[in-house]
């Protein structure tokens, strides 16, 4: 799980009002200047990580790796819009301001829509939005149609309709009947070319389990079956810290099946992993007293989790659209998860430089000054890196009547938000847990628990909610972001005084933390969509008190737009 997301709704509305589009060829898209200005929503930020204390041979492989990564946008691009690298390659033509313009925001966005703005069109003569099914299902099929389609196959038929790992395609459409295609043979061209580059990569690595991962995902990307990887994954140790294929499945928004291509390549940071890894040796104690019933309990999580700090070098593909991913929690495999747990990549660089260009500066608009004293990073970290263990607590494989399912086949397309929201909320329950029991769990050395700390842990998320919110309500994080501060506000735990600022109730936060957790937790548990579209109808909405804060911050950018320094150095 990271930061992306696809749930339709009502949009954030940004620092400035787009023009209304309301079909494809309107040429009313934003000019140079307004252009200019979403652009600068993204603050350009160098990326760059010492690698010289490689050895040879990863500094070597690490050459392969980038060049792979590059190549994951080609694949992403075709799986987002089958449009999208046709567009691309017109942009490039255009070497006029406004063209320039429009090829370095479609960059960010990686199509022509832009995604903190509810997915509205900047380039002329596309699709009003972008659709649902992105390129993963025909633009014209209905939810229905493929429903329907589902019921004339086979068990097994239906699990690969439904496989993370393949496309949908019109087979007759008069009939509507439907064809599965694997992604080995949708993207072959590509697949091979990403296979040798790993292989490449493994040739060069001395790390054992770095070669192993490659060759096996370089496998995988050829049978489809990322089972083997996965589980290499898991226990990759190595100082490149390498993710790489399909995974996340946000841009699917009719049903949430269809993963999307990405890349992280990364510098694992030794010193912070150590130190955070301290987390994971709870995770047990803290399953076992989450507020939901009993019976909904994993006695047993999956064996012991890694939680990996690193510094980015490169992203691609899903991870470089849109708002920066600062973490995940990978993988998404429910098996694998339950074999192995799943590990939680912090990425710490894109994780300041978010605090710094972002956080604070809305911090000081937001909060009373005397509060900014509260703001802290290592707290904003540390929410961080609970959030992404709480996606590997919580309900994963569940029954509802009877059946054996997991909360994201029960849930479909409003999984997202309700797992994203389940994560920021139950990782303030399980840090206020952990700092109630510091000393007896060892923690009072790793994790500070005074009144002192806890307030700034409530007060740092309170300004991150701002942050959380402004990447639009299209977006799993920002919905989800939405109904909790909505709760939240309700409950009287956040609290606006008469000069437009808010701040955190300390004698009401813990319990309303833990009621919405509860109440999360228990949605997930009983597979409950009707529950989940009612708590999203109700609470994932922009109200008036909200929206007016929001638009004091149209100065501040909403995100950083990373350029990759060290991957550059290396070619």
């Amino acid at each position: 799980m990271k930061l992306r997301a696809g749930i339709l709704s009502t949009m954030l509305a940004a620092s400035f009002c787009l023009p209304a589009i309301a079909e494809v060829g309107n040429p009313a898209t934003p000019d140079l200047a307004e252009l200019t200005k979403m652009t600068q929503r993204f603050a350009p930020t160098p990326l760059k990580v010492d690698v010289t204390k490689l050895s040879a041979g990863d500094r070597k492989a690490l050459v392969y790796l980038v060049t792979a990564a590059r190549k994951i946008n080609d694949i992403f691009m075709k799986q987002f819009w089958d449009g999208d690298t046709a567009l691309y390659a017109k942009l490039q033509e255009d070497t006029s301001p406004l063209g320039k313009a429009r090829l370095h925001y479609f960059w960010l966005n990686k199509g022509p829509w832009s995604g903190i703005d509810g997915f509205k069109p900047f380039i002329p003569d596309v699709p009003p939005r972008k659709p649902e099914g992105a390129n993963f299902y025909p633009t014209d099929m209905s939810k229905e149609t493929f429903e329907h389609w589902l019921t004339t196959l086979s068990a097994k038929e239906q699990e690969q309709a439904k496989s993370f790992f393949s496309v949908i395609r019109w087979n007759d459409k008069a009939s509507k009947t439907l064809k599965n295609i694997p992604y080995s043979t949708e993207y072959s061209a590509e697949l091979q070319k990403l296979a040798q580059l790993l292989r490449d990569a493994a040739k060069e690595t001395d790390n054992e389990t770095l070669k192993k991962f490659l060759n096996l995902r370089a496998d995988a990307f050829l049978s489809d079956d990322y089972y083997a990887s996965d589980v290499a994954w898991m226990d990759l140790d190595a100082p490149l810290d390498v993710t790489i294929g399909p995974y996340e499945t946000y841009n699917d928004e009719l049903f949430g099946y269809k993963a999307a291509f990405e890349a992280y390549i990364n510098l694992r940071d030794e010193k912070e992993s150590a130190k955070l890894s301290s987390f994971s040796a709870h995770l047990q104690e803290i399953e076992n007293n989450l507020p939901m019933d009993a019976q909904y309990r994993s006695p047993k999580l999956g064996a012991g989790a890694a939680i990996r700090v690193v510094d980015e070098i490169i992203c691609s593909g899903d991870g470089a659209h849109g708002v920066q991913t600062a973490a995940y929690n990978l993988p998404n495999d429910d098996r694998v998860v339950q074999q192995k747990g799943s590990k939680r990549v912090m990425l710490k660089n894109v994780q300041e430089a978010k605090f710094k260009s972002v956080l604070l500066p809305i911090a000081e608009k937001t909060l009373p000054k005397a509060a900014m004293v509260d703001i802290n990073f290592d707290m904003f970290f540390t929410h961080i890196l609970a959030h992404e263990l709480m996606h590997g607590l919580g309900p994963h494989q569940i029954k509802v009547n009877g059946r054996d399912t997991t909360p994201r086949e029960e849930l479909k397309e409003l999984y997202s938000a309700i797992e994203e929201t389940k994560a920021d909320i139950t990782g303030l329950f399980a840090l206020q847990y952990m700092m109630d029991h510091a000393k007896e769990m060892g923690m009072d050395k790793v994790l500070p628990s005074d009144e002192k700390a806890q307030r700034q842990l409530y007060t740092t998320y309170l300004s991150s909610t701002f942050r959380s919110i402004r990447f639009g309500l299209s977006e799993a994080h920002g919905k989800g972001t939405a109904m909790q501060f909505n709760f939240l506000m309700d409950k009287g735990a956040f609290v606006k005084s008469a000069d437009g600022t808010f701040a955190v109730d300390m004698s009401k936060i813990k319990s309303a933390v833990t009621e919405l957790d509860h109440q999360l937790l228990t949605i997930e548990a009983q597979g409950d969509y009707a529950a989940a579209k009612d708590m999203l109808d109700k609470l994932g909405v922009m109200r008036p008190e909200l929206q007016k804060t929001l638009d004091t911050l149209h100065d501040i950018p909403n995100d950083i737009a990373p350029i990759f320094v060290t991957a550059d150095d290396l070619h």
